[in-house]
């Protein structure tokens, strides 16, 4: 991953209320945002950037880009994507939530084809602190430092980075995967990104309940990665006899040979647990068993 201070960022669907928030809030962190796409707002300033109706009008103009911040709606994130992929754009991130799933499959086919990296969608976006915010994050939780935070939950996300920061543990980059049913970038490849960031001395991995990207995540960690890794599990106190899951992951579960138990919180713990993974029981300790890992 190539991202720094002075990546180029486009923002998609500028304009509209959330694009309009954020842009301000991305743009007062530092982040250099040099254009903004909205169809039929074309010729316009909004938020000090030049808006333009296409990806294609923006680059002509302002450059190529490094990635792109997409604040759409759910039924146009696909037209979207695809037209900054076209465009060149190799970074994107997908913040809109509910899109629907065969927009993800046709996109993530074309992303793999194009080696394009996708964030989301219903993702909080990337931040690395001190750098460069790109999505929703609250920035003051955050403080530049060698943690990299990797996370399927939204708000839980913060309330970690802000113990993080108290613990004086600074972040070397924040990412939300996704909440959506189907996402793009994984836990594994963010995982591989990290374990060769020298930026990076230790990862925390954000889980929750339902599906079977933990438990993936754990086997890839045994395999792969070298540097300490902390887990931490949300939704540990859901109803043990409500499936939280879906029939995707139950299938791929057993075919794996994970046992009808998957996308339970014991068996994401577990599955940590026997990667050699010390999962927190709650938020506050994590900073504690990250220290341990580090042995400071």
């Amino acid at each position: 991953m190539d991202l720094s201070a002075r990546s180029k960022v486009l923002v998609q669907g500028i304009a509209g209320a959330l694009g309009s928030l954020y842009t301000t809030r991305m743009r007062a962190y530092g982040t250099s945002i040099v254009a903004g796409v909205s169809p039929g707002h074309g010729g316009q300033v909004l938020e000090g950037v030049p808006v333009f109706d296409l990806v294609e009008q923006a680059l002509a103009t302002a450059g190529p880009m490094d990635v792109t911040v997409i604040l759409m709606e759910p039924y146009r994130m696909l037209d979207a994507a695809l037209e900054a992929i076209a465009a060149g754009i190799r970074h994107l991130v997908l913040v809109t939530e509910g899109v629907p799933p065969l927009d993800m499959v046709k996109l993530l086919h074309i992303a793999e084809r194009t080696d394009t990296l996708v964030v989301g969608p219903d993702s909080p976006g990337i931040i690395l602190p001190g750098k460069i915010l790109l999505g929703t994050y609250p920035a003051e939780l955050y403080s530049p430092g060698r943690i990299g935070l990797i996370s399927r939950s939204g708000t839980l996300t913060h309330e970690i980075a802000l113990h993080l920061t108290q613990a004086e543990l600074g972040q070397s980059i924040a990412v939300g995967i996704g909440g959506d049913r189907i996402v793009g970038s994984s836990f594994q490849q963010w995982l591989q990104i990290l374990d060769e960031d020298d930026q990076t001395e230790a990862i925390v991995l954000v889980g929750e309940i339902g599906g079977n990207s933990e438990e993936e995540a754990a086997r890839y960690i045994v395999e792969a990665i070298d540097k300490p890794v902390i887990a931490y599990i949300a939704g540990r106190t859901a109803p043990k006899n409500h499936r939280m899951g879906h029939a995707g992951a139950i299938i791929a579960s057993l075919v794996a040979g994970w046992g009808s138990e998957i996308g339970t919180p014991d068996s994401k713990v577990t599955a940590f647990q026997k990667a050699g993974v010390p999962v927190a029981d709650r938020p506050s300790d994590i900073p504690s068993l990250l220290k341990q890992a580090l042995r400071i």
